[in-house]
């Protein structure tokens, strides 16, 4: 079963390679993945695919990269097919 998800992650996640890792974490995965710094400091992450995919790519955004501080995630589910 398919689901698109909006993650909108907040912390110091601009400047540490955030965007390309989360990307490469869902390619790994199968996964569609559109990653897009926002001038507030955040970073927004749309993702498509197979929900237990998604999920896995979820998770890994609480932390993201070696060099992010993730404080927070909000997490709004799109799509579900």
């Amino acid at each position: 079963m398919g689901i698109k998800t909006k993650i909108k992650v907040y912390g110091k996640v601009q400047g540490v390679f955030f965007r390309e890792s989360v990307k490469r974490k869902a390619k790994e995965l199968n996964v569609s993945c559109e990653a897009i710094n926002i001038p507030d400091g955040t970073v927004e992450v749309m993702l498509a695919g197979e929900e237990k995919n998604v999920s896995c790519v979820t998770e890994w955004c609480k932390t993201g990269p070696a060099l992010a501080n993730v404080d927070k995630i909000e997490i709004k589910q799109i799509t579900k097919k």
